[in-house]
């Protein structure tokens, strides 16, 4: 016997005040004595006014003993009084739904969340109807979809709104989760109940020391075959422009060895096919070779049935990879051909001086050694300027100069360190707020950048010159000018088919964090984590993610579902399935309605044993005046 909305201390003290009111109410009674007279003709007042004395006994302690108690079941009733054990009045459960892409897959015609939720709503209809509880969506992160509710039809709507999600579930965090909203809502005695399979993330199993002492599953019956599609890689060969690597991870996750088809095609036309053979819990890797330079759709799928259809289907979408146009305008073409056919990835087109044209149709202009009419509306590079009339200040021309320093904060000069050059002619340029210096010789500006649309960079030196031809570094800074002005033509690109959740990417060892950017579909930045050669980021949900380092960007195409890689077998003592049944039929009885009954009853009993006014009536008629003092009779005081 447990008081529901006060404390035991709370009831003796508004019990003790309310009866300590009624006692002071006969006490204190201060009424005189009536007295008949016929007349007041030989009344003598009193010469000095009558003592008021306190009544030192209770007249009728019945009446008083009949109201006290009244008042106090009374009160009892607004405390609500129950019947039974307080640590079973009311439990919070915190409801476990697996929601992760495993869920998905399908045993027979029934997909296993559907199970799941037949069995988590016919376990909430077993519980008592004061028992609260809170539905959490597990799957890479817990989600509660509910508060503690005791309404069990807004509990039941949520668990059948719920749907599948992409990602893999972190059975642990769900666990970890359930006990502390427990904890915060200061509640004990509920269980952490589970429904769903017990596939999950590999590093995220539950402990067995650290399970919830209330845990009860509520599994489902997992398909026993299922092989999928983990990786799908396709890559740009740097020494040729138009083939293309594929490289295709399957993973087998049922119990028995697998036979898988495999086929690939490009723009539905076929690339390659294999049949893998892989081992229970194994992997295996295919790898194609193909060539085209137009965009289109690679599709790579599996022919199999088995539990979960959604793994057996990847897509990357392949954009068109056009070439950098190049328009050379020079008098001797032979010398920068060689490092305009370095790259595949460079069209250049070879014109003379004459030929030049303000609406020149090319990504990046080349003006070797003269002054153009008008500046050109392209990205240009100048080549040793004519000091009349050049874009950049010239302070001198035609002068020898040894290399001094190189700027590498700038990507231009990024991984150049040669400072044993030495130039017979340089023009050198005059420093200027405007541009950013590259590179500087002993008597100034050699190379000098300007970062304003259009992008312009100017050469001191020509890089075909005979005394450059087989210095390491001309090549190198040939590429690194043409990679600034266009960086998105010439980027490095390469596209990975991957299944939502952390992924994991490589890039080049020591590159600069401030040089990396992780987007996603909306550009907006992505948080990441770098590891010696390899960067890891989390998405929870599907669709692209684009890592940029350097002139290398990598395309994530998160479409694949991420399946646990490994399955929980939870201890004996873990409780499973229903419990018994309950129903409505609560452990608790609640004592409220009879203990108001009984004390409205006593206060009315007292009432009309003691607090009555009986009056006579006027010819057998009872008065407004006498129904007005029978009205107030309750609240008057026993005399």
């Amino acid at each position: 016997m447990f008081f529901f909305n006060l404390t035991l201390g709370e009831f003796a003290l508004l019990w003790s005040a309310v009866s300590g009111a009624a006692l002071a109410l006969y006490l204190l009674d201060r009424s005189r004595k009536k007295i008949k007279v016929a007349t007041m003709r030989f009344w003598k007042p009193s010469e000095r006014p009558p003592e008021a004395k306190h009544r030192k006994k209770i007249q009728q302690p019945w009446s008083l003993i009949m109201q006290i108690l009244g008042m106090g079941l009374l009160l009892a009733a607004v405390a609500q009084l129950r019947l039974g054990s307080p640590d079973r009045s009311s439990r919070d459960h915190v409801l476990l739904l697996d929601t992760s892409a495993w869920m998905a897959a399908r045993e027979g015609q029934r997909a296993l969340i559907d199970e799941a939720k037949v069995n988590a709503i016919r376990w909430l209809r077993s519980l008592p109807n004061a028992d609260r509880v809170m539905l959490v969506r597990a799957d890479a992160m817990p989600t509660p979809a509910t508060v503690f509710e005791t309404n069990r039809q807004a509990v039941e709507m949520a668990i059948l709104q719920t749907k599948p999600g992409a990602s893999a579930l972190h059975f642990q965090a769900a666990l970890d989760f359930a006990r502390r909203m427990q904890r915060q809502h200061g509640q004990s005695g509920g269980e952490v109940v589970f429904a769903g399979g017990t596939r999950g993330h590999a590093l995220d199993m539950p402990n067995e020391a650290a399970l919830p002492p209330t845990l009860r599953l509520l599994p489902v019956k997992e398909p026993a075959r299922n092989v999928g599609i983990r990786r799908f890689n396709v890559r740009r060969q740097p020494q040729q422009a138009q083939r293309w690597e594929v490289f295709i991870s399957v993973r087998n996750d049922g119990r028995a060895p697998e036979t898988v088809p495999l086929m690939v095609t490009f723009g539905n036309a076929p690339i390659g096919s294999s049949v893998l053979k892989i081992a229970p819990g194994g992997e295996e890797t295919a790898r194609y070779e193909f060539e085209t330079k137009a965009a289109g759709w690679m599709e790579a799928r599996l022919q199999v049935r088995d539990g979960l259809a959604e793994d057996n289907r990847a897509l990357i979408e392949i954009p068109e990879q056009k070439p950098v146009r190049v328009a050379v305008f020079t008098r001797e073409p032979g010398l920068l051909q060689p490092l305009m056919k370095a790259t595949p990835r460079i069209n250049a087109q070879f014109a003379p001086p004459e030929a030049y044209k303000l609406d020149t149709d090319a990504d990046i202009i080349v003006i070797d050694r003269f002054r153009p009419p008008a500046k050109p509306v392209r990205s240009a590079l100048y080549i040793e300027p004519p000091a009349d009339g050049a874009p950049l200040a010239v302070a001198k021309s035609g002068v020898a100069s040894k290399m001094k320093a190189w700027r590498v904060e700038h990507p231009i000069a990024a991984g150049l360190r040669t400072l044993d050059l030495r130039l017979d002619r340089t023009t050198i340029f005059t420093s200027s707020p405007n541009v950013e210096t590259v590179a500087e010789a002993d008597n100034g500006v050699l190379i000098a950048a300007s970062p304003a649309q259009p992008r312009a960079v100017y050469l001191g030196f020509h890089p075909g010159a005979q005394t450059l031809k087989f210095e390491l570094a001309i090549p190198l800074l040939t590429a690194n000018i043409f990679e600034w002005m266009a960086p998105e033509v010439l980027r490095r690109l390469e596209w990975n088919g991957e299944s939502v959740g952390t992924v994991k990417t490589a890039i080049e060892p020591r590159t600069d964090t401030a040089t990396i950017q992780v987007l996603d579909e909306q550009n907006q930045p992505l948080p990441f984590s770098t590891s010696d050669s390899t960067l890891q980021f989390y998405s929870g949900a599907r669709g692209l993610v684009r890592v940029r380092t350097g002139s290398r960007e990598t395309v994530h195409s998160l479409s694949l579902p991420e399946v646990g890689e490994a399955v929980w077998e939870p201890p004996a003592r873990v409780r499973r399935g229903f419990g018994r049944a309950s129903g409505s039929d609560s452990p608790i009885r609640e004592l409220w309605p009879w203990l108001a009954l009984f004390g409205a009853a006593l206060l009315f009993a007292e009432w009309w044993m003691f607090g009555r006014l009986r009056l006579p009536t006027h010819g057998g008629v009872i008065t407004p005046i006498d129904m007005l003092r029978r009205v107030v009779a309750p609240f008057r005081k026993a005399s």
